[in-house]
Protein backbone atom coordinates (compact mmCIF):
# COMPACT_ATOMS: atom_id res chain seq x y z
CA UNK A 1 0.00 0.00 0.00
CA UNK A 2 1.18 3.26 -0.82
CA UNK A 3 5.23 1.20 -1.64
CA UNK A 4 5.39 1.33 2.12
CA UNK A 5 6.49 -1.62 3.92
CA UNK A 6 5.54 -2.41 7.74
CA UNK A 7 8.24 -1.12 9.74
CA UNK A 8 7.97 2.23 8.03
CA UNK A 9 3.76 1.96 8.47
CA UNK A 10 5.04 1.23 12.78
CA UNK A 11 7.06 3.87 12.26
CA UNK A 12 4.62 6.39 11.38
CA UNK A 13 2.38 4.95 13.89
CA UNK A 14 4.32 5.31 16.84
CA UNK A 15 5.42 8.43 15.64
CA UNK A 16 1.54 9.97 15.37
CA UNK A 17 0.99 8.32 18.80
CA UNK A 18 4.03 10.37 19.91
CA UNK A 19 3.06 13.76 18.67
CA UNK A 20 -0.66 13.58 19.09
CA UNK A 21 -1.20 11.21 22.33
CA UNK A 22 -3.47 8.28 23.02
CA UNK A 23 -6.47 10.74 23.08
CA UNK A 24 -6.56 12.49 19.68
CA UNK A 25 -5.00 9.42 17.99
CA UNK A 26 -8.74 7.40 17.76
CA UNK A 27 -10.50 10.75 16.54
CA UNK A 28 -7.64 11.33 13.97
CA UNK A 29 -7.85 8.06 12.66
CA UNK A 30 -11.68 7.69 12.90
CA UNK A 31 -11.64 11.29 10.77
CA UNK A 32 -8.79 10.13 8.41
CA UNK A 33 -11.21 7.24 7.67
CA UNK A 34 -14.39 9.17 7.05
CA UNK A 35 -12.39 11.44 4.90
CA UNK A 36 -11.01 8.33 2.32
CA UNK A 37 -14.53 7.01 2.58
CA UNK A 38 -16.13 10.05 1.09
CA UNK A 39 -13.06 10.37 -1.41
CA UNK A 40 -13.94 7.08 -2.37
CA UNK A 41 -17.87 7.43 -2.88
CA UNK A 42 -16.91 10.66 -4.80
CA UNK A 43 -14.87 8.98 -6.87
CA UNK A 44 -17.71 6.20 -7.81
CA UNK A 45 -20.15 8.57 -8.16
CA UNK A 46 -17.63 10.46 -11.12
CA UNK A 47 -16.90 7.26 -12.57
CA UNK A 48 -20.77 5.80 -13.03
CA UNK A 49 -21.23 9.45 -14.17
CA UNK A 50 -18.38 9.17 -16.99
CA UNK A 51 -19.84 5.69 -18.28
CA UNK A 52 -22.75 6.84 -18.41
CA UNK A 53 -22.23 9.67 -20.81
CA UNK A 54 -20.15 7.35 -22.54
CA UNK A 55 -23.03 4.45 -22.93
CA UNK A 56 -25.19 7.46 -23.78
CA UNK A 57 -22.99 9.27 -26.89
CA UNK A 58 -21.88 5.29 -28.08
CA UNK A 59 -26.13 5.36 -28.48
CA UNK A 60 -26.22 8.59 -30.41
CA UNK A 61 -23.50 7.64 -32.57
CA UNK A 62 -25.28 3.67 -33.34
CA UNK A 63 -28.53 5.87 -34.01
CA UNK A 64 -26.87 8.32 -36.63
CA UNK A 65 -25.50 5.53 -38.32
CA UNK A 66 -28.43 4.11 -38.64
CA UNK A 67 -30.10 7.01 -39.70
CA UNK A 68 -27.20 7.77 -42.63
CA UNK A 69 -27.05 3.48 -43.17
CA UNK A 70 -23.87 3.39 -43.90
CA UNK A 71 -21.85 0.30 -44.91
CA UNK A 72 -20.03 -1.82 -42.57
CA UNK A 73 -18.61 -3.72 -44.81
CA UNK A 74 -16.65 -3.37 -48.97
CA UNK A 75 -19.61 -5.90 -50.55
CA UNK A 76 -22.93 -3.55 -48.42
CA UNK A 77 -20.88 -0.27 -49.74
CA UNK A 78 -20.63 -1.64 -53.56
CA UNK A 79 -24.23 -2.74 -53.33
CA UNK A 80 -24.90 0.89 -52.13
CA UNK A 81 -23.42 2.23 -55.10
CA UNK A 82 -24.56 0.10 -57.76
CA UNK A 83 -28.00 0.71 -56.53
CA UNK A 84 -27.14 4.64 -57.16
CA UNK A 85 -25.55 3.80 -60.46
CA UNK A 86 -29.06 1.77 -61.42
CA UNK A 87 -30.88 4.88 -60.07
CA UNK A 88 -28.84 7.83 -61.84
CA UNK A 89 -29.15 5.34 -65.25
CA UNK A 90 -32.91 5.36 -65.05
CA UNK A 91 -33.11 9.07 -63.78
CA UNK A 92 -31.41 10.19 -67.07
CA UNK A 93 -33.71 7.53 -69.10
CA UNK A 94 -36.89 9.23 -68.09
CA UNK A 95 -35.69 12.76 -68.55
CA UNK A 96 -34.34 11.99 -71.89
CA UNK A 97 -38.36 10.67 -72.62
CA UNK A 98 -40.22 13.57 -71.17
CA UNK A 99 -37.51 16.02 -73.33
CA UNK A 100 -35.15 15.22 -76.14
CA UNK A 101 -34.00 19.04 -76.61
CA UNK A 102 -32.92 20.08 -72.79
CA UNK A 103 -34.20 24.10 -72.05
CA UNK A 104 -31.26 25.68 -70.54
CA UNK A 105 -31.96 27.87 -67.31
CA UNK A 106 -30.64 30.95 -69.21
CA UNK A 107 -33.04 30.54 -71.89
CA UNK A 108 -36.12 30.33 -69.40
CA UNK A 109 -35.13 33.67 -67.72
CA UNK A 110 -34.31 35.33 -70.63
CA UNK A 111 -37.66 34.07 -72.23
CA UNK A 112 -39.13 34.98 -68.51
CA UNK A 113 -38.00 38.47 -69.23
CA UNK A 114 -39.54 39.06 -73.02
CA UNK A 115 -42.72 38.31 -71.21
CA UNK A 116 -42.69 40.98 -68.31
Amino acid sequence: MFGIGMTEMVLIAALALVILGPKKLPDLARSLGKGFAEFKRATNELKSTIDLEIKADDERHEKELRAQKIPENADEALSQLEGEDVLAEKTESVAGEVSETPVKASDKDTELKHNV
